[in-house]
């Protein structure tokens, strides 16, 4: 099991979340509707999820649904940049979008380059750029 195929995020408000990521961050969707049930984006090689929160909970147990968390949650997302300048321009972007940045990109101790925003449902993105890594014809990092 050496794969992610899909990464579902629970969100509170559909309409909001799918024009910040399609409309604001340009992420790539045949989806025309403004709110619809579910929004699928092609994010080269994996399928980026947005799904009601309190529907995402009763599919995961429509008997006993898991309770929603508050604060952070202990995971983020990143965007891996191809240079220090890339990552300031999505965090621009993701600023322009409606993100709170969280952290203002800045050199740290590994050696790469990074900022965090959080999206309007808080879920935290890293944008990093990391000096030591390669990425190949699709965009995809290099091991």
């Amino acid at each position: 099991m050496n794969r992610i195929n899909v990464i579902c995020l629970g969100v509170k408000d559909m309409e909001k979340s799918i024009a910040f990521y399609r409309d604001g961050l340009g992420f790539q969707t045949d989806l025309t509707e403004n709110n619809a049930k579910v929004a699928f984006f092609n994010t080269r090689g994996t399928i980026f999820e947005l799904y009601r929160i309190d529907e995402l909970a009763e599919d995961i147990n429509h008997e006993n649904p898991p309770k929603l968390a508050q604060g952070f949650a202990g995971i983020t997302l990143a965007y891996n940049a191809k240079s220090e300048q890339e990552v300031c321009e999505i965090m621009e972007l993701a600023k322009r979008a409606g993100a709170t940045i969280a952290k203002e990109p800045q050199k740290v101790f590994w050696g790469g380059f990074s900022g965090y925003f959080m999206d309007l449902n808080g879920y935290y993105w890293e944008v990093a750029y990391n000096p030591f890594w390669k990425f190949d014809e699709n965009d995809m990092i290099i091991l």
